[in-house]
């Protein structure tokens, strides 16, 4: 069974920076693509970015300042945030997907102060 562990939220405030990491464990595959998506309080969860074959994917209100990249070991995926605003606030979770299959994670908490 694949688990998927988030780490690096925090608080900071308004123009900082903050990185995320993620790491998928418990399978010997390749997650075909790797991402991460938020949920601010009383909204739906939405998409940030995403990587599948080494090419990044980002949602308009995040281009520019975020900057997401694969690692090594393999499973492994970062989220690079410059230029933090308060709108960023939320939960962000990662997910790893293979085969149709999405693996999600608890969820690390960023809160950025005005």
């Amino acid at each position: 069974q694949v688990q998927v562990v988030e780490s690096g939220g925090g608080l900071v405030q308004a123009g900082g920076s903050l990185r995320l990491s993620c790491a998928a464990s418990g399978t010997i595959f390749t997650m075909n693509t790797m991402g991460w998506y938020r949920q601010a309080p009383g909204k739906q969860r939405e998409f940030v970015a995403d990587i599948t074959s080494g090419k990044p994917s980002y949602a308009d209100s995040v281009k520019g300042r975020f900057t997401i990249s694969r690692g090594d070991p393999k499973n492994t995926v970062a989220l690079q945030m410059n230029n933090l605003k308060p709108e960023d606030t939320a939960v962000y979770y990662c997910a790893a997907s293979r085969g149709g299959v999405d693996c999600w994670g608890q969820g690390t908490q960023v809160t950025v102060s005005s």
